[in-house]
Order: C-alpha cells, then sequence, then structure tokens
C-alpha cells in the first residue's frame, strides 16, 4: 500500500483588476466580461426580441475574440443567458427571450427551429 502525498494547491489568480468588486455571481462576470462578444449594456432587459437579436448579432459580428460564426457565438450567448437566469425569469421575460432566438435565426438567415 503506497501512502498518498499531500500536495498544497496554488492559489487561484484573478482575471479581474485588482480593487475591483468582484461579480455576485460568475455568470454575471461571464456575461459583463465576455471573452467572446462585447454586449451592448443591459441588452437582455430590452423588451423587443428583434432589437435584442439585432444587437447580439451585431456584436456577434463586431467581435474578433469569438472562436465560432457570428450566429453561433450569439446564440449560445442568449442560450447561456436563459439558462443561468433559470427559475429567475419571469414567464413573460422568457417567452421574449425564447422569441429572441427565432428573430435571430431570421436575422441570420437561418432556418427557424423544428417544434
Amino acid at each position: 500500500m503506497t501512502a498518498k502525498k499531500h500536495t498544497a494547491s496554488k492559489p487561484k489568480k484573478s482575471a479581474r483588476p485588482r480593487g475591483e468588486k468582484p461579480a455576485k455571481r460568475w455568470s454575471q462576470e461571464v456575461t459583463e466580461h465576455s471573452d467572446a462578444l462585447d454586449l451592448e449594456r443591459d441588452v437582455f432587459t430590452l423588451n423587443d426580441p428583434r432589437e435584442i437579436a439585432a444587437s447580439l448579432k451585431h456584436s456577434a459580428e463586431q467581435s474578433r475574440r469569438r472562436k465560432s460564426d457570428p450566429y453561433r457565438s450569439a446564440m449560445s450567448m442568449l442560450t447561456f443567458y436563459i439558462n443561468r437566469a433559470g427559475i429567475n425569469l419571469t414567464s413573460e421575460r422568457r417567452r421574449v427571450l425564447e422569441r429572441t432566438k427565432d428573430e435571430l435565426r431570421k436575422a441570420c438567415g437561418r432556418p427557424p427551429a423544428k417544434n
């Protein structure tokens, strides 16, 4: 039988600048400081799905840091936001964001989702 070695772990380095207040949630940090997209401020609080889709599409097209095509980056950010908001989204807000997916597909010339 061999003895297990105990090694001390290294302290984690923070991605945020020194002195900046940490986000309340890691998902908030991702939404605000994504490495893929620079989102318009409060884009997910807009009430028009077409406006949200246009903003996401514009952000994705302008980004030089994204790893996939603009449509996939924009849809990924939208889906990420919906999934992370979870039960905290009202049913009306969820409907608006789900309709945004259809508007984003239209704006990017993609076929509608199969239901």
